[in-house]
Order: structure tokens, then sequence, then C-alpha cells
């Protein structure tokens, strides 16, 4: 336990070299794993000051966005921009990208009401930069300009994907209504 807390400081302090040590620890993912749970978690307490039962279903769809993103920016990343030296597999984005997920630990701040939006912008763009360092570390790019780009491609396939999926399951409702 005292392992996972200091490996979630050094992931929210975006210590690059924690990103390497989880890319190279299999034994990681399921450290992972949880902190997308509970990054979700602190983002439904600090969204709506409670929790409740969309909880549950917030904590579903945090873990399939990031098992999606993952495979995405693996396939950007390794398929379409890699460079030379580029390695990786995707449990090393799952584990870099799950503990690049730490920061969102502090949504749980926003609940404080003069807080909340300002608390939201940092904690947002502090998301991406985690993100940008994992996939750099992950796909071991010498340059951070790459690594931006992948995070950008994968993040609008991503968004394209899910605004198919609402096109499609709003038709579906729209027959079946």
């Amino acid at each position: 336990m005292a392992s996972f807390c200091k490996r979630l400081v050094r992931a929210i302090k975006l210590d690059k070299e924690l990103y390497e040590e989880v890319e190279a620890d299999r034994d990681a993912t399921r450290q992972a794993v949880s902190v997308v749970v509970l990054a979700a978690l602190a983002g439904a307490v600090g969204m709506s000051g409670r929790g409740g039962p969309g909880m549950v279903a917030g904590v579903l769809v945090a873990l399939g966005g990031w098992v999606i993103a993952a495979l995405i920016i693996f396939v950007v990343g390794t398929r379409l921009l890699p460079q030379p030296q580029t390695r990786s597999n995707p449990g090393e984005l799952l584990r870099t990208l799950g503990f690049a997920n730490a920061p969102g630990l502090l949504y749980v701040l926003s609940v404080i009401p003069p807080l909340g939006r300002p608390v939201r912008l940092v904690v947002s763009v502090w998301l991406l930069i985690a993100w940008v360092i994992a996939v750099r570390q992950a796909l071991d790019y010498d340059n951070t300009g790459r690594a931006v780009l992948v995070c950008v491609i994968g993040w609008l396939v991503y968004l394209g994907g899910i605004f198919m999926l609402s096109l499609m399951m709003g038709g579906l409702s729209a027959l079946m209504g």
C-alpha cells in the first residue's frame, strides 16, 4: 500500500521516471486500474458533492474510456507515428495512462464552492500534461511534440467514436420509442 501511495504522489508530481517504472512493471496493471477508479470516484464526488448510484456508471465509463484510449493511442503511436526506437504494447500504455489519471484525484477539491471551476480547469490541464508524459515514456519518444500529436489524434478518434456511438444510440432510441 505504501508503494502504491508513493506511486500516486509521483504520478501527480509528473515524475517521468515513475511512468518508466510502471511501464516496465506488469504487476502495476492492478494499481493502474485502481488509479482510474479512484480518479473517477473523486470526479463524481467533486462534481456532485456526494456519491450516488451514478458513480458506478461513471467508473465503468472511465474504465472503458481508459482502455479504448490506450488502444487508440497504441495504434496511432506505434503504427502511424512511431520513431525508430518505439517499442510498446497495449499493457504498457494501459499502465502509464492509468497512472496519468492520478491528478484526477484532485477533482474532489472542486466540491468546495468557490474552487469548483478553477480546480476542474487546473486538474484537466494537469491530466493532459500527465497523459502526454505517459505517452512519451511508453512509446519511447525523444520529443514531446510527437507525444502531443499522438494524444491529440487519439483524442479526436476517441471523440469521433463517441459521437458516432451517440448517433447510433439516438437512432436506436428513436426507432424503439
